[in-house]
């Protein structure tokens, strides 16, 4: 049986990040697969501590994190899966700190300083990257999102990518300070748009494994 794990990398459990992520798994299922959600929020753990037991010839760890905390059973979790779907918003134009933080853990000990670009791990894991964002498609963040895609394709496998844009905040936007948003038109958007951007996860998910 086929197994595809998803990486929330969003605060919020039920926000709209959880929510492409739990499509793409439907989809998964869709295909014969069994899947599982972590939510990275309920983890207490770091990025790279440039300890460079990775690397270190003879170490115990060589080509994988040697950093213990609770992030090192997903990493070995990933790294057996069939396949990872991993999900972040957009925040100050990068992914959440927790999933930074993941991905030096995740693909750094692959990359090993020899000239033949030889790489650790002895397999490929197709990946799904999932981003939303708050802002409109028209200043969609693909810099940022063609350079990890680039980086987990390179390090890990290859990738497909689904995205959500414009999304809806809050319950009520009457108690935030939020005057710049057209808050009907964001409605609007999250009833006949976000629908079709769930199913692009949804799709994502069940031609990962192909």
């Amino acid at each position: 049986m086929k197994t595809v794990l998803a990486i929330n990398g969003s605060p919020r459990r039920g926000g709209s990040t959880a929510q492409m992520l739990a499509s793409a798994l439907k989809g998964a299922q869709s295909a014969g697969a069994v899947t599982e959600i972590v939510h990275l929020s309920d983890l207490q753990f770091s990025g790279c501590t440039s300890c460079f037991a990775c690397k270190r010839l003879g170490s115990p760890c060589f080509g994988s994190c040697g950093w213990q905390d609770e992030l090192t059973p997903v990493l070995s979790k990933i790294l057996t899966a069939d396949a990872v779907v991993i999900g972040s918003p957009i925040y100050f134009g990068d992914v959440t700190g927790m999933v930074r933080n993941l991905t030096e853990r995740l693909l750094f000990p692959n990359c090993l300083y020899d000239k033949d670009g030889k790489k650790a791990y002895d397999r490929r894991v197709p990946v799904g990257l999932v981003f939303t964002m708050n802002v409109p498609e028209a200043r969609f963040y693909q810099d940022l999102t063609e350079r990890l895609a680039e980086c987990y394709t390179h390090f890990l496998g290859p990738v497909k990518l689904a995205f959500a844009a414009n999304t809806w905040q809050f319950d009520d936007y009457s108690k935030y300070s939020s005057s710049m948003f057209d808050v009907e038109e964001k409605r609007r958007r999250r009833e006949e748009v976000f629908p079709t951007e769930l199913e692009s996860a949804f799709q994502m998910g069940r031609t990962l494994l192909e």
